[in-house]
């Protein structure tokens, strides 16, 4: 089984209920640390939930470099791996995250079972999960903030510190996913037909 595989048979089986729910958006490829890393698939609602694919074409030489990404900005995270992976990657990933195991039918389908739940990260960092913005956004929140003049025109990580220091974490958190989810067109699939996967 590719990424790709994976891919579309969790968004059409996983994620179909999240499609059909406005108050919720699917994003492939989000871009964390602006571009070092991205996940595969993020959840953007009430939290942020990340979701990593390694398939079998895949290798685990990134996911340390890409764990760190995750731990500092979802508020939950998932590996979807393949029977290829399944017994190195428990003792890497941190006790919050959780396993789903993707498996190929007979038939080529994909299957796939939670053989770990996740639970809250203990540890988002703020600024990281600022970084998600771009810099009108950031611009907005702070205009919002009552923040005029050349201190908007300041380089993004220094925005990004203002919007920190400014707002506290739950508020913080919440004013993010508001402007992801005000992105028009924005890596996002379409959701599944019925006959789909």
């Amino acid at each position: 089984m590719n990424d790709q595989q994976i891919r579309v048979s969790f968004h059409n089986k996983w994620l179909s209920k999240h499609h059909n729910d406005s108050k919720t958006m699917v994003v492939n490829e989000l871009g964390l640390n602006h571009g070092k890393n991205r996940a595969d698939i993020a959840i953007i609602n009430g939290s942020l939930i990340g979701y990593e694919i390694k398939s079998d074409l895949d290798s685990l030489r990134r996911l340390n470099e890409q764990l760190v990404s995750y731990n500092a900005i979802f508020d939950r995270a998932y590996l979807i791996v393949t029977h290829r992976h399944l017994k190195y990657i428990e003792a890497m990933l941190p006790g919050w995250w959780g396993i789903i195991f993707a498996t190929e039918g007979r038939r080529g389908a994909v299957h796939f079972k939670n053989l770990r739940r996740s639970k809250l990260n203990p540890n988002v960092d703020d600024y990281s999960v600022t970084r998600l913005l771009w810099r009108p956004e950031a611009q907005e929140i702070l205009i919002s903030l009552g923040i005029q003049g050349s201190q908007l025109r300041q380089n993004r990580e220094i925005l990004y510190g203002c919007i920190v220091n400014m707002m506290n974490s739950v508020e913080l958190r919440r004013t993010v996913r508001y402007y992801l989810m005000k992105r028009a067109n924005w890596r996002c699939p379409s959701p599944p037909s019925p006959s789909d996967g």
